[in-house]
């Protein structure tokens, strides 16, 4: 719940690092979300910036000593009400998952979406299935909110969202675009179908160039794991299978360029990209962004 406009800011110091505020602060930073997520922890001026923007609930404000001249530059940002707690370094760098830690940090109660919150007039989703590395997904997050997707749903067996370092990579952006996390790739693309989307399963094995791809209506794009690729049954329920051509000797591309690359080219199809007065090249006749060489795995190689 958003903290009250009218009540001045509470200021305390946290000695102890068995505090109560300091063991929510070190759980939130540090441990994965349940699968409904309530407060969770956003580390670093630029995330807390964000944060403080969104308009979501917060909970409290951590503020290291050496944080201080963050929290002066953030002073006007900050709600009256909103709890604010002071401690050392050492026992900021305790509840930090970060090697660097800067010195503030925020509990903030993510939004609680809905399917329904990504389907508007073209919805156009990523679905994950497999992506374990959080960085990945937070970075896939950041390209979907820049490239206009609608919302990304990570899938049972990856990485969650709202796991601390999926909302660092994602820079904020899982903050404000829609995201779900933990049901299974079966269910999800049984869903996706229900609702009339028109699904691409991004592999090696594709048939269409993504430039080929038609992703004007509604669609939603499947991204499987670094190692793996995607699931049998989702290749064999998605509508067509798509690749990215590269040049001769690229054997794999990691899952969040696979990602990005197919939603810019979703985006400039859609005429969403672009310098400001450029149109682009979607009209029957003119010719498509194109990729040379031979097509490319879309998923990192396996980790040795």
């Amino acid at each position: 719940m958003a903290v009250p406009t009218a009540v001045r800011k509470k200021n305390e110091r946290v000695e102890s690092r068995d505090n109560r505020w300091l063991k929510r602060f070190r759980a939130a930073l540090q441990e994965r979300p349940g699968e409904q997520a309530s407060a969770v922890g956003v580390e670093g001026p630029r995330l807390v910036e964000e944060a403080l923007r969104s308009g979501l609930g917060m909970e409290a404000l951590l503020v290291a000593d050496s944080g201080e001249r963050h929290l002066a530059r953030l002073k006007g940002l900050v709600p009256a009400g909103l709890r604010v707690l002071r401690t050392s370094d050492r026992l900021f760098a305790s509840v930090a998952d970060t090697e660097t830690p800067q010195g503030i940090a925020l509990l903030v109660e993510p939004r609680s979406w809905r399917m329904e919150d990504m389907l508007g007039a073209a919805p156009l989703v990523v679905a994950l299935a497999g992506v374990q590395d959080p960085g990945n997904v937070g970075t896939i997050v950041r390209a979907a909110e820049g490239f206009r997707a609608s919302g990304v749903i990570a899938c049972r067996g990856s990485a969650h969202p709202l796991a601390p370092k999926s909302i660092r990579a994602s820079a904020g952006s899982v903050l404000r675009l829609p995201s779900l996390a933990g049901t299974s790739p079966e269910n999800v693309l049984a869903e996706l179908r229900r609702h009339g989307l028109r699904q691409y399963a991004a592999t090696v094995g594709g048939e269409q160039d993504a430039p080929d791809a038609d992703f004007h209506g509604p669609c939603a794009i499947w991204i499987g794991s670094e190692g793996g690729g995607l699931p049998p049954e989702i290749e064999r329920g998605a509508d067509a299978r798509v690749r990215i051509p590269t040049g001769a000797g690229v054997q794999s591309l990691n899952a969040a360029i696979a990602a990005a690359v197919l939603l810019y080219e979703a985006a400039r199809q859609r005429g969403g990209v672009g310098h400001p007065g450029e149109r682009s090249p979607t009209k029957e006749g003119e010719q498509p962004l194109r990729f040379s060489g031979s097509p490319t795995r879309m998923a990192a190689p396996p980790r040795r």
